[in-house]
Protein backbone atom coordinates (compact mmCIF):
# COMPACT_ATOMS: atom_id res chain seq x y z
CA UNK A 1 0.00 0.00 0.00
CA UNK A 2 1.05 3.54 -1.12
CA UNK A 3 2.75 5.12 2.05
CA UNK A 4 2.99 8.72 1.23
CA UNK A 5 0.29 10.64 -1.44
CA UNK A 6 1.74 13.51 -2.85
CA UNK A 7 -0.19 16.58 -4.49
CA UNK A 8 1.77 18.35 -7.77
CA UNK A 9 1.31 21.95 -7.83
CA UNK A 10 3.10 22.80 -11.10
CA UNK A 11 1.91 25.31 -13.69
CA UNK A 12 3.63 23.59 -16.85
CA UNK A 13 2.28 20.77 -17.93
CA UNK A 14 5.50 18.65 -19.18
CA UNK A 15 7.13 18.84 -15.57
CA UNK A 16 3.64 18.03 -13.74
CA UNK A 17 3.22 15.25 -16.03
CA UNK A 18 7.04 14.08 -15.86
CA UNK A 19 7.18 14.58 -11.75
CA UNK A 20 4.07 12.24 -11.68
CA UNK A 21 6.06 9.48 -13.35
CA UNK A 22 8.79 9.72 -11.65
CA UNK A 23 7.21 9.47 -8.40
CA UNK A 24 4.51 6.77 -8.93
CA UNK A 25 7.35 4.70 -10.05
CA UNK A 26 8.59 4.75 -6.15
CA UNK A 27 6.29 1.38 -4.15
CA UNK A 28 5.56 4.00 -1.36
CA UNK A 29 4.80 7.43 -3.20
CA UNK A 30 1.30 7.86 -4.51
CA UNK A 31 0.55 11.20 -6.82
CA UNK A 32 -2.93 11.62 -5.92
CA UNK A 33 -3.55 14.51 -8.04
CA UNK A 34 -1.77 17.51 -9.96
CA UNK A 35 -2.53 21.43 -10.06
CA UNK A 36 -1.70 24.10 -12.68
CA UNK A 37 -1.59 26.70 -10.21
CA UNK A 38 -2.11 27.70 -6.55
CA UNK A 39 -5.76 28.50 -6.00
CA UNK A 40 -6.27 24.77 -7.75
CA UNK A 41 -3.23 23.44 -5.57
CA UNK A 42 -5.02 25.04 -2.00
CA UNK A 43 -8.52 23.46 -3.34
CA UNK A 44 -7.28 20.45 -4.01
CA UNK A 45 -5.54 19.71 -1.08
CA UNK A 46 -8.78 20.57 0.89
CA UNK A 47 -10.46 17.87 -0.60
CA UNK A 48 -7.35 15.25 -1.36
CA UNK A 49 -5.88 15.60 1.80
CA UNK A 50 -2.44 14.81 0.93
CA UNK A 51 0.27 14.36 2.70
CA UNK A 52 2.66 16.19 0.90
CA UNK A 53 2.50 18.53 -1.98
CA UNK A 54 5.21 19.57 -4.52
CA UNK A 55 4.45 23.19 -4.77
CA UNK A 56 6.10 25.52 -7.43
CA UNK A 57 7.04 29.08 -6.20
CA UNK A 58 5.75 30.87 -9.24
CA UNK A 59 2.12 30.26 -11.15
CA UNK A 60 -0.36 32.05 -12.48
CA UNK A 61 -3.82 33.06 -10.72
CA UNK A 62 -2.04 32.48 -7.40
CA UNK A 63 1.94 31.61 -6.31
CA UNK A 64 3.11 29.03 -4.67
CA UNK A 65 4.11 31.28 -1.70
CA UNK A 66 0.38 32.36 -1.41
CA UNK A 67 -0.85 28.87 -1.66
CA UNK A 68 1.24 27.68 1.03
CA UNK A 69 0.03 30.07 3.36
CA UNK A 70 -3.94 29.24 2.75
CA UNK A 71 -2.91 25.19 2.44
CA UNK A 72 -1.31 25.56 6.57
CA UNK A 73 -4.46 27.47 7.53
CA UNK A 74 -7.07 24.90 6.30
CA UNK A 75 -4.55 22.03 6.63
CA UNK A 76 -1.70 22.57 8.74
CA UNK A 77 -0.44 18.69 8.67
CA UNK A 78 -0.09 18.44 4.79
CA UNK A 79 3.41 19.25 4.43
CA UNK A 80 4.84 21.60 2.08
CA UNK A 81 8.14 20.99 -0.35
CA UNK A 82 8.59 24.23 -2.65
CA UNK A 83 10.35 23.81 -5.75
CA UNK A 84 12.76 26.40 -7.19
CA UNK A 85 14.91 27.55 -9.84
CA UNK A 86 18.21 30.07 -9.45
CA UNK A 87 15.93 32.54 -10.15
CA UNK A 88 13.18 32.13 -7.46
CA UNK A 89 15.66 32.04 -4.35
CA UNK A 90 14.59 35.54 -3.74
CA UNK A 91 11.02 34.36 -2.91
CA UNK A 92 12.16 31.81 -0.34
CA UNK A 93 12.26 34.01 2.84
CA UNK A 94 8.27 34.35 1.67
CA UNK A 95 7.99 30.87 1.65
CA UNK A 96 9.57 30.35 5.00
CA UNK A 97 7.26 32.93 6.10
CA UNK A 98 4.19 30.67 4.63
CA UNK A 99 5.21 27.64 6.87
CA UNK A 100 6.74 25.33 4.13
CA UNK A 101 8.87 22.49 5.08
CA UNK A 102 11.16 22.11 1.97
CA UNK A 103 12.87 24.13 -0.41
CA UNK A 104 14.52 22.49 -3.03
CA UNK A 105 15.80 23.05 -6.97
CA UNK A 106 13.37 22.04 -9.74
CA UNK A 107 17.04 20.53 -11.25
CA UNK A 108 17.63 17.78 -8.66
CA UNK A 109 18.07 13.81 -9.39
CA UNK A 110 14.48 11.87 -9.28
CA UNK A 111 16.26 9.80 -6.87
CA UNK A 112 17.10 12.67 -4.32
CA UNK A 113 13.36 13.85 -4.64
CA UNK A 114 12.06 10.72 -3.63
CA UNK A 115 14.49 10.42 -0.53
CA UNK A 116 13.33 14.91 0.51
CA UNK A 117 9.68 13.63 0.03
CA UNK A 118 10.22 10.95 2.46
CA UNK A 119 12.32 12.97 4.64
CA UNK A 120 9.48 15.42 4.97
CA UNK A 121 6.92 13.61 5.55
CA UNK A 122 8.60 11.76 8.54
CA UNK A 123 8.13 15.54 10.01
CA UNK A 124 12.23 16.78 9.21
CA UNK A 125 13.38 19.30 6.91
CA UNK A 126 14.85 19.74 3.84
CA UNK A 127 16.30 22.68 2.41
CA UNK A 128 19.17 21.95 -0.75
CA UNK A 129 22.43 23.15 -0.35
CA UNK A 130 21.97 26.36 -3.18
CA UNK A 131 18.82 27.71 -1.17
CA UNK A 132 20.25 27.76 2.01
CA UNK A 133 23.29 29.25 0.71
CA UNK A 134 21.46 31.90 -1.62
CA UNK A 135 19.20 32.63 2.15
CA UNK A 136 22.91 33.39 3.77
CA UNK A 137 24.12 35.35 0.49
CA UNK A 138 20.65 37.75 1.22
CA UNK A 139 21.60 37.83 5.39
CA UNK A 140 25.48 38.70 4.21
CA UNK A 141 24.28 42.00 2.16
CA UNK A 142 22.41 43.31 5.19
CA UNK A 143 23.91 46.54 6.38
CA UNK A 144 23.47 45.26 10.63
CA UNK A 145 25.00 41.98 12.10
CA UNK A 146 22.74 40.87 14.77
CA UNK A 147 24.65 37.68 16.43
CA UNK A 148 25.50 40.01 19.67
CA UNK A 149 21.92 40.65 20.17
CA UNK A 150 20.67 36.88 20.13
CA UNK A 151 24.03 35.83 22.26
CA UNK A 152 25.17 33.51 19.55
CA UNK A 153 28.61 32.34 20.40
CA UNK A 154 31.39 31.93 17.99
CA UNK A 155 30.83 28.33 17.88
CA UNK A 156 27.25 28.71 18.06
CA UNK A 157 27.56 30.94 14.37
CA UNK A 158 29.76 28.03 12.90
CA UNK A 159 27.51 25.74 13.76
CA UNK A 160 24.52 27.47 11.99
CA UNK A 161 26.66 28.47 8.83
CA UNK A 162 27.52 24.29 8.27
CA UNK A 163 23.59 24.31 8.75
CA UNK A 164 23.12 26.92 6.22
CA UNK A 165 25.61 24.52 3.81
CA UNK A 166 22.94 21.72 4.46
CA UNK A 167 25.68 19.36 6.37
CA UNK A 168 24.19 16.77 8.59
CA UNK A 169 25.47 16.68 12.34
CA UNK A 170 27.62 14.08 11.86
CA UNK A 171 29.17 15.94 8.97
CA UNK A 172 29.27 19.39 11.05
CA UNK A 173 30.58 17.21 14.05
CA UNK A 174 33.32 15.55 11.45
CA UNK A 175 34.14 19.41 10.27
CA UNK A 176 33.83 21.24 13.71
CA UNK A 177 36.31 18.51 15.27
CA UNK A 178 33.17 18.02 17.58
CA UNK A 179 31.13 14.91 18.73
CA UNK A 180 27.68 14.51 17.40
CA UNK A 181 26.04 14.65 20.49
CA UNK A 182 28.05 18.46 21.29
CA UNK A 183 26.70 19.42 17.88
CA UNK A 184 23.18 18.66 18.98
CA UNK A 185 23.77 20.39 22.26
CA UNK A 186 24.70 23.55 19.95
CA UNK A 187 21.89 23.68 17.99
CA UNK A 188 19.31 23.16 21.06
CA UNK A 189 21.03 25.89 22.09
CA UNK A 190 20.97 28.09 19.05
CA UNK A 191 17.08 27.05 18.67
CA UNK A 192 16.57 28.00 21.74
CA UNK A 193 18.07 31.63 21.49
CA UNK A 194 16.35 32.25 18.09
CA UNK A 195 12.92 31.27 19.33
CA UNK A 196 12.94 28.53 16.60
CA UNK A 197 12.19 25.06 16.48
CA UNK A 198 13.77 23.66 13.45
CA UNK A 199 16.67 24.39 10.37
CA UNK A 200 14.12 25.57 8.58
CA UNK A 201 13.18 28.50 11.17
CA UNK A 202 16.85 29.04 11.88
CA UNK A 203 17.78 29.84 8.34
CA UNK A 204 14.70 32.11 8.22
CA UNK A 205 15.32 34.02 11.39
CA UNK A 206 19.20 34.38 10.40
CA UNK A 207 18.34 35.95 6.94
CA UNK A 208 15.75 38.02 8.32
CA UNK A 209 17.93 39.49 11.04
CA UNK A 210 21.33 39.66 9.09
CA UNK A 211 23.23 37.12 11.56
CA UNK A 212 26.28 37.62 9.81
CA UNK A 213 27.78 40.85 8.71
Amino acid sequence: MKEITVLIAEDQDIIRKSLGIVLNLHPDLEVVGTASNGAEAVEMTNRLQPKIILMDIQMPVMDGVEATRQIKKIRPDSKVIMLTTFQDTEMVAGALHAGAEGYILKAIDPADLAAAIRLVSRGETMISQEVARSLFARSLSGPVAKDSEYGLTERELQVLKCISDGLANRDIADKLYLSEGTVKNYISNIYSKLNVHNRASALKKASEEGLFS
